[in-house]
């Protein structure tokens, strides 16, 4: 009993916490929320129409319609509002004649279903068309079945998607930039932070298998944050699609720079997965290879610092409120100007000291390659 409490307690404290952030603060938390109760109203209003003052005998319809076309965009709500209708006034034609024909709703559910089930998988119709069969049953499931009847339930399913598109529309429509915005910090956070921490394990000399192996988990993962950023540009920018809040100069859709930042933070990704990987194989106890001197390391160390910070910079500079911060902007040219320069003493040093090693000398270069490379992109993105 004792548990199961603890873990309802656990489970509430959980719900908690986006449930405060919904009330306090602007967030995907408080969109969620928002887009939920558009639906309701959607639904009520449905239904006040069609069940309440027209007493249609299927109004059922209009807000069921209305309740799932208030989609996560008001271009989603159109796209699939126009899908879900032909779906719905296909396999309701369908199903009417069949049912009419035959005169027995049996006989014409073994026929339809299986052609409605068929339509459903067609591409034009894309997630909607599942609805064709939808439409089909609530034809063949009530009796009789008649022209009226079924032309009646079109009507109130075209109304009901008028109306959740309309609500998704103009009440407060759904814009995505701050999750964009959001997305590319978060990912490039996580890149200075593994950065931060491989630069000080190297100055210190530090080559514990069990912190480089949690490292390089963390920089694998990075891919997975840099794939949720290029998803929420995409849907920064369908967000503002017939949207009316484009009007507002303040909503520009996500330009070029949100392009060149993914770009940049997936040459961040490949370039941390291969210092944490390359550190990961030298914290490795059976190695037969001495591990890189201070010399090597260190000046590495101090790259990789410049990178973390120069990371850090990047979004700064791009995506400041008012446009591109200037100061952040020539602050980040100056720290790679340090990582060239960086890299440079560093290309020397390995030249002179691993010359006689063709395995040091491959698995260096290609970090230095890497790292030149992630240099370049930082300035001309």
């Amino acid at each position: 009993m004792r548990e199961s409490a603890l873990r309802a307690r656990r489970r509430l404290s959980t719900l908690g916490g986006p449930a405060r952030r919904a009330w306090t603060q602007p967030g995907p938390e408080r969109d969620v929320v928002v887009q939920a109760g558009k639906a309701a109203l959607a639904a009520c209003v449905a239904w006040a129409v069609a069940g309440w003052w027209l007493k249609t005998p299927t109004a059922f319809v209009a807000p069921w319609v209305a309740v799932v076309l208030v989609e996560s965009t008001v271009y989603r709500s159109i796209a699939h509002g126009l899908q879900q209708l032909a779906a719905i006034a296909t396999g309701t034609v369908v199903a009417t004649v069949v049912a009419l024909t035959l005169n027995s709703p049996m006989a014409a559910m073994a026929l339809v279903l299986p052609v409605a089930v068929l339509l459903g998988n067609w591409r034009r119709l894309g997630s909607q068309g599942i609805y064709a069969a939808t439409g089909a049953l609530f034809v063949l499931t009530s009796t009789p079945v008649t022209i009226t009847g079924s032309a009646t339930r079109i009507a109130e399913a075209v109304f009901g998607a008028l109306v959740g598109i309309a609500v998704n529309a103009l009440i407060r429509p759904p814009v995505y930039l701050r999750g964009t915005r959001v997305a590319l910090e978060e990912a490039a956070r996580e890149a200075q932070e593994i950065l931060d921490a491989v630069a000080d394990r190297l100055t210190a000399q530090e080559w514990d298998a069990v912190t480089a192996a949690q490292l390089h988990e963390r920089a694998l993962r990075l891919f997975r944050l840099v794939e949720q950023a290029r998803s929420a540009v995409g849907w920064g920018r369908e967000s503002l699609r017939v949207n009316p809040r484009r009007r507002n100069r303040a909503l520009a859709p996500p330009g070029q720079d949100y392009d060149d930042a993914i770009t940049v933070l997936d040459y961040v990704a490949v370039h941390t997965t291969g210092v944490t990987r390359a550190v990961l194989e030298a914290s490795d106890g059976d190695r037969r290879e001495p591990r890189p001197g201070p010399a090597v390391t260190e000046s590495y160390a101090d790259f990789l610092r410049n990178s973390a910070r120069a990371i850090r910079l990047y979004p700064q500079s791009r995506f400041a409120p008012g446009g591109h911060d200037r100061d952040a902007d020539h602050e980040l040219r100056e720290v790679v100007d340090d990582m060239v320069h960086t890299l440079d003493a560093l290309r020397r040093r390995l030249a002179g000291g691993v010359l006689a090693d063709p395995d040091a000398l491959a698995a260096h270069g290609n970090l230095l390659t890497q790292a030149r490379r992630l240099a370049d992109q930082l300035v001309t993105r």
